[in-house]
């Protein structure tokens, strides 16, 4: 079972991550967050990874710590539990459609991590949520799980659809990438031999 415990704890947060990558999508996620549990619930389902995450940090100052550690927490568990990536299609990507929104997503595991975002929105809150964190979350997500990452929004009105859109199309990819190859016979899907 390709799975992984992160603990992280800082004098802003303290984070425990757990994910197995060949779950059904079952999540578990308490931050304090009400918007961002249901986006770490989307991210679960629709990458079929299961996700418990349980998260406490100075919300009382704002959620951007609270968000930007659980990425970095979630990152690492991500890469943990890839372990060797033997095997694994290595790549991924999905445009995804939801109402007005259309998010794309291509993404490598190839532990180089950088991050795209050409993903606009036209306003600065979700309800009580700052829509920049959005990208502060996939951004600690990139850098901590070694993942070149590009999020392109290709249209869109709607705050919230468009972040659901961008957390649904990133995991569609992140499902197609970790996914074990049958061809691949265990081998590593690079001509370096090391990723």
């Amino acid at each position: 079972m390709r799975s992984a415990e992160i603990t992280r704890k800082t004098n802003e947060t303290a984070i425990t991550v757990a994910i197995n990558l060949d779950g059904t999508g079952v999540c578990h996620a308490q931050t304090g967050i009400g918007f961002f549990d249901h986006m770490i619930d989307q991210l679960a389902r629709h990458a079929l990874m299961d996700i418990t995450l349980a998260a406490s940090g100075d919300l009382h100052i704002d959620d951007h710590h609270t968000v930007e550690d659980c990425g970095i927490a979630l990152g690492q568990a991500l890469s943990k539990a890839l372990g060797d990536k033997l095997g694994i299609r290595r790549y991924g990507h999905f445009n995804l459609a939801m109402d007005d929104a259309q998010v794309a997503c291509a993404l490598d595991l190839s532990a180089r991590p950088f991050l795209v975002w050409n993903l606009a929105f036209p306003t600065a809150k979700i309800g009580t949520f700052d829509t920049e964190l959005v990208r502060e979350f996939f951004q600690a997500l990139a850098s901590h799980g070694g993942i070149t990452l590009h999020v392109d929004k290709v249209h869109g009105f709607n705050s919230h659809h468009i972040a659901e859109a961008a957390f649904k199309s990133v995991a569609r990819a992140l499902r197609m990438a970790i996914e074990i190859d049958p061809r691949s016979a265990g081998t590593l899907p690079s001509t370096k031999g090391a990723l």
